[in-house]
């Protein structure tokens, strides 16, 4: 199980490195897709990904011994999986205005996709148990090696997640979208 925890919280610092760079730098700076009519749903679609992930990261990876918020975390991935069918089927159409998307944009989108849910997997390895007497949900993780360093790993996530989930939504209010396109610098 501590190797376990040692990938998972690998898989989680790469995706959110990976994520930082896709969904601020690429949509939000480089490509402004809630500026563009096209691209407006798929922002939505990033929107309501980013604030699924904050959730996650507090029911599943924080709070890694609530068995109540675990279930409820999985819910979140379910919802987080149909969220993502939706951006990738629209993401052709939202791109028109740029030519479609890149092919280095599409394979960041495949690792940042695929580091998300692997660590996601390898937690819930973590977490499910299937055993001859059916299936239990692990509840204490006191005495394993690399528990408190994953534990810390996602805390130390958290206020970016909240962060870059406000920005998201807070791009539809004009006031603000006015605000956050004045501070922005002409480099890309």
């Amino acid at each position: 199980m501590e190797i376990a925890f040692l990938i998972s919280s690998i898989l989680l610092i790469s995706y959110s490195l990976l994520a930082v760079f896709d969904g601020v730098f690429l949509h939000l700076y480089k490509y402004r897709l809630y500026q563009h009519e096209e691209s407006r749903f798929e922002h939505l679609t990033h929107t309501i990904r980013a604030v699924l992930f904050t959730g996650i990261l507090i029911s599943l990876f924080i709070n890694i011994e609530n068995n109540n918020l675990f279930l409820f975390g999985c819910i979140l991935i379910a919802a987080d999986i149909i969220t993502l069918l939706v951006d990738a089927y629209v993401e052709k159409d939202s791109r028109a205005f740029m030519g479609g998307l890149s092919r280095w944009e599409y394979i960041v989108h495949l690792l940042v996709n695929g580091f998300h849910f692997a660590a996601i997997a390898v937690f819930l390895v973590i977490k499910i148990n299937i055993n001859a007497d059916g299936i239990s949900l692990t509840e204490n993780f006191q005495q394993i090696e690399n528990y408190q360093t994953f534990k810390i790993i996602a805390l130390n996530l958290l206020p970016g997640a909240i962060i870059i989930s406000l920005v998201h939504i807070m791009v539809y209010v004009p006031k603000f979208k006015y605000y956050f396109e004045k501070i922005q610098i002409k480099c890309c």
